[in-house]
């Protein structure tokens, strides 16, 4: 599959790390549901913020409080962490369809196996 490829060529050295950080925190923010991630890549922590409840958010006000679990994950390999947030489903699908284009600039046909 195209988007574990990615992930494998996004973990090969700290250069690449840095490269494709932003791929690496819309990924966990898709699969977590989260507002806000940080990823420590030499302590190998990933902090973020994942929302509870989405049915209290309101796109036509400003949202002061959205109820929110702080979580601080560890991980040993971070290119197994990343795949391991791969979800195969047709609303998945189009959104890793996206990542590949901003980050190989070309396009992909992605199906459901």
């Amino acid at each position: 599959m195209e988007i574990e490829n990615l992930i494998s060529k996004s973990c090969t050295n700290q250069r690449m790390i840095d490269k494709f950080e932003t791929l690496h925190v819309a990924l966990l923010k898709k699969h977590y549901n989260a507002a806000d991630v940080s990823i420590d890549y030499h302590r190998k922590r990933v902090e973020m913020d994942i929302v509870m409840d989405d049915s209290q958010y309101d796109p036509q006000k400003v949202n002061t409080y959205i109820p929110t679990l702080h979580a601080n994950l560890l991980f040993k390999n971070l290119k197994d962490f990343l795949k391991s947030c791969i979800e195969m489903d047709a609303k998945s699908l189009g959104f890793y369809a996206g990542l590949i284009r901003t980050f190989t600039k070309k396009d992909v046909t992605l199906t459901v196996a």
